[in-house]
């Protein structure tokens, strides 16, 4: 049993010692540029003022506007019928065995009442 735990214990020092190689300093490496420092400084300056090439859609330039048929007035009628409307963002998946439950397909929730009908049910 002894001897099982030398052997353990000498195959885990030699792990140890082999694993643990650590890198030579070499010290502070001599810069390599040739280059002037107003050159490098007037290079920097010219890539920081142009576009993005790394952008999505960078060389589409401006995109054109559409012009719409529907009117302003529909439009913005829908938009606040849809923002008021308690079911607009009911999703099915969102309910167990995709099911919407009866109290939001039914009810109070169902029909959306005007703001005299709701004083008139407090």
């Amino acid at each position: 049993m002894k001897t099982s735990n030398i052997l353990a214990a000498a195959a885990i020092a030699l792990f140890a010692a082999a694993g643990a190689q650590a890198e030579t300093y070499q010290g502070v490496q001599a810069p390599t540029n040739q280059r002037a420092r107003a050159e490098v400084a007037a290079e920097a300056t010219v890539a920081a003022h142009s576009a993005n090439p790394y952008a999505e859609g960078a060389n589409d330039g401006v995109v054109a506007a559409t012009n719409s048929t529907v009117d302003r007035a529909v439009m913005r009628a829908e938009a606040f019928a849809k923002a008021h409307d308690p079911l607009a963002s009911l999703d099915r998946r969102a309910f167990y065995r995709d099911t919407v439950p009866a109290q939001y397909t039914n009810g109070s929730l169902a029909v959306r009442r005007p703001a005299a009908q709701r004083q008139a049910a407090l």
